[in-house]
């Protein structure tokens, strides 16, 4: 029999955890020229903030030798051009939506989501990830996922422009001492899921020029190489949760996912969700196929369904 690859996130079901990662495949219209958009569980657009903007200084992009570095600085049309053009398109290829926004302040954030929230073809929309992983203007710069207070008041005010059923995911940086505390607070401000793990803060020098190889100096780390990574991150907020150090959400896991067997080791770490990125640079039909992997391993290890294997990693540990 096949496995049942469903999952529900706050009473939204999805066909299958596997969704593409904010960035990564711009707004659909590019990767749908491999496959088709709607197989996925869900579509997670570039972050769309409130005004357009063109970004960082080029060069923007640099490879590494186990990922690449990016700062691309949320280049984007903005919120009112997205719900115009961007967000009708993939409502017509019956793809289920999970719009990434952000903001230089957290009003910013809110008024975002209002836009948003108010758009024509918002029944498309499965849920709302709050991209808290970018720096916050009115606080000196500061990441706003790197404080908890300014982590809560971001989720809280987005909260309040969308309705109570639409899913709210706070997305993590890892660059943070305890990722736990992040969490907690993102949760009792509302979340009602979280996406782990954003990119690491990275620098790479060019060894002929000797000088910074990012025209920002410094970019955002992803691929293979941050996935051990994203597992322990999930790992220590899915520990939190079973403890009951705070309220039970599910977990969207992201970073490095390459093959169905990197999907399923978020998995066991706690992943409900799984989003595929970097790897689309190179093989922009990866999302599909590491669906198709993860189905023929989840049926391997004779399972029914997919979400019988989220976290079971924690009630196999060896204990010395």
């Amino acid at each position: 029999m096949a496995v049942d690859m469903s999952v529900t996130f706050t009473g939204r079901t999805l066909p299958n955890p596997v969704m593409t990662a904010s960035g990564c495949a711009a707004n659909g219209r590019e990767l749908h020229r491999f496959f088709d958009v709607s197989r996925l569980g869900a579509f997670v657009t570039k972050t769309v903030m409130m005004d357009a903007r063109s970004g960082r200084g080029t060069p923007r992009m640099a490879e590494t030798s186990s990922g690449m570095l990016n700062s691309i600085g949320l280049q984007g049309p903005g919120i009112r051009a997205f719900v115009a053009k961007d967000l009708p398109w993939l409502k017509s290829v019956g793809a289920r939506v999970l719009v990434s926004i952000a903001g230089n302040t957290a009003g910013e954030f809110a008024d975002v989501a209002q836009v948003l929230a108010a758009s024509d073809a918002f029944d498309c929309v499965v849920g709302v990830e709050v991209n808290i992983s970018c720096p916050n203007v009115a606080n000196r710069g500061l990441v706003f996922a790197c404080d908890p207070l300014a982590s809560g008041k971001v989720i809280a005010l987005v909260r309040e422009q969308l309705p109570r059923d639409v899913p709210i995911f706070a997305k993590l940086t890892p660059d943070v001492t305890d990722i736990v505390s992040i969490a907690d607070a993102a949760v009792k401000s509302g979340a009602t899921g979280l996406t782990m793990i954003n990119t690491l803060l990275g620098m790479v020098i060019d060894t002929d020029r000797l000088r910074p190889q990012l025209g920002g100096i410094t970019g955002g780390l992803s691929g293979p190489s941050i996935r051990p990574v994203a597992v322990r991150a999930l790992w220590q907020v899915t520990a939190a949760m079973r403890d009951g150090r705070f309220q039970t959400v599910p977990l969207i896991g992201v970073g490095g996912v390459r093959t169905g067997r990197d999907a399923l080791e978020l998995i066991a770490a706690g992943a409900t969700g799984i989003q595929v990125g970097t790897a689309t640079f190179n093989d922009p039909t990866a999302p599909q196929r590491v669906l198709t992997e993860l189905e023929a391993l989840a049926e391997s290890h004779g399972v029914a369904r997919i979400t019988e294997l989220v976290g079971v990693a924690h009630d196999r540990m060896v204990i010395p």
